[in-house]
């Protein structure tokens, strides 16, 4: 993965840049020393590291418009960050650019129970707007296994989804409204309180856009009452191919579950190791699958789902009978990603989607991959709508193997889309998929994208580096210039 070269010229300037945001965001609202800006070198995916100019928390809509305004008068880059949990590189910093962070943006500014809305700053942890809410029964359902951590900001800039995505969406699916910035400085509201906005769907666009477009300031979400029973099952198998049919079996029968999860192997030895919640560490492949409803429901769907498991040789069967079991059964699926780190020094967690009914032949190459390569993997994922999250084990202490286990991600995510997949679910484009995307895209897709880009940013100074492998300028992708009988970049499309 190469990263643009950086503008030696704009790096030599940032005394001029940080005098400059200084004015915005006076007192300490500006990071410029080297050891200060070492913990904003990285994201989640911290194979990689770049030391940005300086980083710019403000406090204010206002602040974040007067900094984005200075930045495109004067060439600066901008890459917006959130909590640094994207395992992409969506937040990865350039070396010539200033981070923007939103980590002050970190209150809930409305609850509004009788339209099932909140209204909160980006910086709001995922679980904190359910904290918010709970004492009145109500939930924010999108819930990344980083909820804890992960802010309602980047959720929407990576369109992120989470276990109980299957029953009750993404957060495109939960979103209602937001406040953007635009590079000009220009604050716009899209969405709000109403069943449906008037004009182009110009939320759905954002969200999703991985900071390409502008700087989300605030965030208007969907809350629902909590279900008056919710009941998991753990589902232990001889074989991953009986738990992938499983999982084609429930949906094809009509059981919607509120999330249903596989693990194989691997995953579930380390998960159980790491919190001690009763799996099957025998088992081939694992099954989480959680039913809620009325309490009547639920007792039916359980015994149907049981059923259904036997039927593809299911070998072990735990149902929860209290809130708290529930709850366990969950901890070691939200902490598989900790738990395999420590029975490998590195991993690379990848995220594809794929048809559900493609599962056992994906899960069956995957391994094979991993024998070609030499490399571990451990494979825990959404198995309901098809999202995996293979995790690539290896020691980049080893000359060589980071390179091997890149190029094993490469080929996972080329098999997504060979079988009628996507590159990405939910961790986004970022650094990591972006050379990949003309697997996806031909080239005039790719063109029509930077035109939506283009017309947000025209300057492409918002997340540079980021999805697009090759990003053109947009004079280039705009103009109709013919010289001598032959247009300009023949190549692109021409609307």
């Amino acid at each position: 993965m190469k990263m643009p070269a950086p503008d030696a010229a704009l790096i030599a300037r940032k005394g001029e840049i940080v005098r400059a945001l200084s004015r915005i965001v006076p007192g300490e609202g500006v990071v410029s020393a080297p050891a200060a800006l070492v913990p904003f070198e990285s994201d989640g995916l911290s194979a990689y590291r770049q030391t940005p100019i300086a980083v710019v928390l403000p406090e204010t809509t206002a602040q974040v418009s007067e900094i984005l305004r200075w930045c495109q008068a004067n060439g600066v880059k901008v890459v917006p960050r959130g909590a640094g949990t994207s395992l992409s590189g969506g937040a990865l910093p350039l070396a010539d650019s200033v981070v923007l962070g939103l980590s002050k943006f970190n209150r809930v500014l409305e609850v509004d129970y009788p339209n099932r809305c909140a209204v909160v700053q980006p910086g709001v942890t995922n679980l904190g707007v359910t904290a918010a809410v709970a004492d009145r029964g109500f939930y924010y359902a999108p819930d990344p296994s980083s909820q804890i951590a992960c802010t309602i900001g980047g959720n929407v800039a990576e369109n992120s989804g989470g276990v109980h995505c299957l029953k009750y969406g993404l957060t495109t699916n939960n979103l209602l409204g937001c406040e953007l910035v635009l590079m000009s400085g220009e604050v716009v509201r899209l969405g709000g309180k109403t069943l449906d906005a008037e004009g182009y769907d110009l939320l759905g666009l954002v969200t999703g856009s991985e900071g390409l477009l502008g700087v989300v300031t605030e965030v208007m979400v969907r809350i629902l009452p909590k279900p008056e029973t919710a009941m998991a099952l753990l589902l232990g198998f001889e074989t991953v191919e009986g738990a992938a049919a499983t999982v084609g079996d429930i949906i094809a029968a009509g059981v919607i579950p509120a999330g249903l999860e596989m693990m194989d192997n691997p995953a579930i030895r380390a998960a159980e190791a790491f919190v001690g919640v009763g799996y099957p560490v025998d088992a081939a492949a694992l099954l989480i699958v959680e039913l809620d409803g009325p309490e009547a429901e639920c007792a039916e769907l359980v015994g149907h789902v049981e059923r259904l498991a036997a039927a593809r040789g299911a070998n072990f069967l735990k149902t929860s009978t209290s809130e708290a079991e529930r709850l366990a059964f969950w901890a070691g699926r939200k902490a598989a990603f900790p738990a395999v780190g420590r029975i490998a020094p590195d991993y690379f967690c990848m995220d594809g989607t794929i048809p559900r009914g493609r599962l056992p032949q994906v899960l069956a190459r995957i391994a094979e991959l991993s024998a070609e390569y030499g490399l571990g993997v451990a494979n825990v994922f959404h198995a309901g709508d098809g999202n995996l999250h293979p995790l690539i084990l290896y020691d980049a202490d080893i000359p060589g193997q980071l390179e091997r286990a890149e190029a094993f991600g490469a080929d996972i995510l080329k098999l997504c889309v060979a079988v009628g997949g996507v590159l990405t679910g939910e961790h986004g484009v970022g650094v990591e998929k972006r050379d990949l995307m003309p697997e996806m895209f031909d080239p005039t897709d790719l063109a029509c994208q930077q035109r939506v880009k283009c017309a947000f940013d025209p300057g492409l100074l918002l997340n540079p580096g980021k999805v697009f492998p090759v990003l053109h300028r947009c004079a280039e992708l705009g103009r109709v210039h013919v010289h001598r009988g032959k247009l300009a970049f023949p190549e692109l499309p021409r609307f």
